[in-house]
């Protein structure tokens, strides 16, 4: 189960990969052409309406709205082509055909049924007597995808398509047929076979989604009422789960499904989170960006811009005199990195593997940063993670009105006073290992360089890995090598991993291995791919 959750997160990550660079051309495309904005600064000679400068934002602004317009379709072919592990883009053509086949499937079905977009309205509804909520349920049920007729089944849809389509492909890509139809053999089959299952699947969603749609949006309101607490608990298991990468196969759910709530935007109704904030980025006629779709991911803007910095200072200060010159450029760098771009795992595993305690309290501020900014409506977007970066974009840039951004600034320096004493008090008492404590401390973090040009033998990390012979599948996410084996029992343990090959610590469960490498992970899996 780790090791299909692993790979899982993987494949999300492909589809996710696009959508920081649509966030952003969406971001400064909608900041600055917004009326409002250019009158108040007096930009409108430069950015209003009819000059070159409007209409190249006005580009960036819809470039970046058709990405998060179309992530159904987006998710179904990342998946599939991510999951595959051969013929990946016989895969991720499958994937995109059999999409279109299943809607169409699902449009053709209620047609029979007898749904139709006027007998699926709120006004159809209210006039059978249903009251205005129930009647706003069943109406959401329905809706279009691609132009056609369908059941809102969003994100979830392509990650279903995704996931069969996946199966099929590694399971069928090699598939003989009778010599009559050996053309349709092999690569060939995969899209057949996908049109095939995936008719199947289409025939039988129109009768039980209206029953799953309001189970998940039952559920979805559940989760809401339970506020600041709820949020709480998301944080805090999120930034446990983050040990394990499988954080990553749990928050696109809330990000990109109706498991994230749902909201009317420009007359369109948008499932997810992130969703329904860069549908109301695009939308000149917001005046507020909904809270209650931005308590997945603001949250994270408190630890990341000020506490883990904090905690970086913390290490530092308490390190052996000796030593502060050699961790203070390396602690540095991965606050700063923190603080810019929201990366974490650089700093993170600096104390994950010498002192979790630290870690487990870090996971509980963080679960307290989502309650507080969620309790105070605070509404700034997120494209990949919570750095000054998305903070200027999806904060400041958008205005206080719009996003109670300004909380986030207030809170931030008492954020990372808790976050320096905690660590430095809890370091000197308990004598916490962190990097430049102690005669055996490692006082480095892991370079590009020193991987390539010295510091790790690829031999000898296959070799602890089990062999050539042991390895199924080799891949990498942000910070980590991540490896299906064959028998994880021969595969090296911790202290080899940590002393003679470099790594910060190494994770085993059922038949994966995560080893975790910091920024040399994807060169380290490159290097191997190659070699093996």
């Amino acid at each position: 189960m780790f090791e299909k959750l692993q790979r899982l997160g993987k494949a999300f990550m492909i589809p996710i990969a696009v959508l920081p660079i649509a966030g952003l051309m969406l971001g400064i495309g909608a900041a600055f052409t917004n009326p409002l904005m250019v009158e108040t600064y007096g930009l409108t000679g430069i950015l209003g309406e009819g000059t070159f400068l409007f209409y190249v934002l006005s580009t960036m602004s819809a470039i970046g709205n058709i990405v998060f317009s179309n992530l159904p379709l987006i998710f179904a072919v990342g998946i599939a082509s991510g999951l595959a592990l051969q013929e990946k883009g016989a895969a991720g053509l499958s994937a995109s055909i059999a999409f279109l086949v299943m809607h169409t499937i699902i449009s053709t079905i209620l047609g029979f049924l007898g749904h139709t977009p006027d007998t699926t309205s709120v006004e159809y509804f209210l006039s059978i007597g249903l009251d205005p909520v129930e009647a706003a349920k069943q109406a959401n049920v329905y809706g279009y995808e691609l132009g056609i007729f369908t059941v809102r089944i969003g994100v979830l849809g392509g990650i279903i398509v995704g996931l069969l389509v996946a199966f099929l492909a590694n399971r069928y890509y090699d598939k003989k047929l009778p010599e009559a139809l050996s053309f349709f053999s092999g690569v060939r089959f995969i899209p057949i076979i996908s049109v095939l299952a995936i008719s199947i699947i289409g025939v039988i969603i129109p009768f039980i989604w209206p029953y799953i749609h309001i189970g998940i949006s039952t559920f979805s309101e559940f989760f809401g009422r339970t506020g600041p607490i709820g949020m709480f608990f998301y944080g805090t298991l999120m930034r446990l789960l983050n040990i394990f990468g499988l954080h990553h196969a749990i928050y696109p759910l809330f990000w990109y499904t109706s498991l994230g709530g749902e909201l009317e935007v420009a007359g369109k109704l948008v499932q997810g989170g992130q969703s329904i904030f860069f549908a109301q980025l695009a939308d000149p006629t917001v005046t507020q960006f909904s809270a209650e779709a931005t308590k997945y991911f603001t949250g994270g803007y408190l630890p990341m811009m000020f506490g883990l910095p904090a905690a970086a200072l913390a290490m530092y200060r308490t390190a052996d005199s000796k030593n502060k010159k050699i961790v203070g450029g390396l602690l540095f760098s991965a606050a700063l990195t923190s603080f810019i771009t929201g990366i974490t795992e650089p700093i993170e595993f600096t104390f994950l593997f010498v002192a979790p305690l630290l870690y487990g309290i870090h996971a509980v501020l963080e679960g307290i940063s989502y309650a507080v900014l969620y309790a105070l409506d605070v509404a700034v977007g997120v494209t990949f993670s919570r750095g000054i970066i998305d903070f200027t974009l999806f904060g400041l840039l958008q205005g206080n009105d719009k996003t109670n951004y300004i909380w986030i600034l207030i809170l931030g320096i008492p954020t990372a006073i808790i976050y320096y004493y905690v660590f430095k008090i809890l370091i000197v008492k308990l004598n916490l290992k962190t990097p430049g404590r102690g005669e055996d401390s490692e006082n480095k973090l892991y370079t590009k360089k020193d991987a390539l040009l010295k510091d790790i033998d690829i031999e000898e990390v296959i070799s602890a890995l089990g062999g050539r012979e042991n390895l199924v599948d080799v891949d990498a996410c942000i910070t980590r090598l991540r490896v299906t084996v064959k028998d994880t029992s021969i595969v090296a343990e911790d202290s080899i991993w940590k002393e003679q090959l470099k790594a910060k610590g190494i994770f085993k469960m059922g038949s994966g291995v995560q080893v975790v490498y910091g920024a040399l992970a994807e060169i380290l899996k490159n290097e191997i791919n190659r070699i093996k």
